[in-house]
C-alpha cells in the first residue's frame, strides 16, 4: 500500500512497480478487512499518469494481503534503517519511509521477493 498527499508520487511508484510486473489493485483507494486490501466495486481500471492522462492500467488484481506499506510523505533519514512497523488491526506490517528516493520501484520488487536481510 503506497502512502502521501498529492503530488507525492504514488501513481508514478505504481506505474514503475506495474513496469516490473506489479498489479494494480486501485490508483484511487483501496478497501482495508484486516489486512486484506480489496478493489472497491466499480474502481476504473485506470492509473494517472501526471502529465500524459488516463491509462489503461493492465491486469488488475481485485484482492491482495497487505504485507507492505510505503509512506511517500516521510523520507528515511538512516543509510541502513532498522526495521520500522506500523500496526494495522492489532497486526504489524514492514513500513518504509520513501520520500524522495529515487530507485524505489526496483528496491522494493528486490524486497519483496528476497527479503531484507537482518544483520
Amino acid at each position: 500500500m503506497i502512502l502521501g498527499p498529492s503530488g507525492s508520487g504514488k501513481s508514478s511508484l505504481a506505474l514503475a512497480l506495474l513496469a516490473h510486473g506489479a498489479e494494480l489493485i486501485c490508483d484511487d483507494g483501496v478497501w482495508l478487512d484486516g489486512l486484506d486490501l480489496t478493489r472497491p466495486d466499480g474502481a476504473p481500471d485506470l492509473i494517472e499518469a501526471r502529465g500524459v492522462g488516463l491509462l489503461h492500467a493492465g491486469p488488475i488484481c481485485p484482492r491482495a494481503p497487505l504485507s507492505l506499506v510505503v509512506d511517500l510523505d516521510r523520507a528515511e533519514t538512516d543509510r541502513l534503517p532498522p526495521r520500522r512497523l506500523v500496526h494495522i488491526h492489532n497486526q504489524k506490517v514492514e513500513l518504509i519511509l520513501a520520500a524522495g528516493q529515487v530507485t524505489l520501484a526496483p528496491t522494493l520488487i528486490h524486497l519483496l521477493r528476497y527479503g531484507r536481510a537482518d544483520l
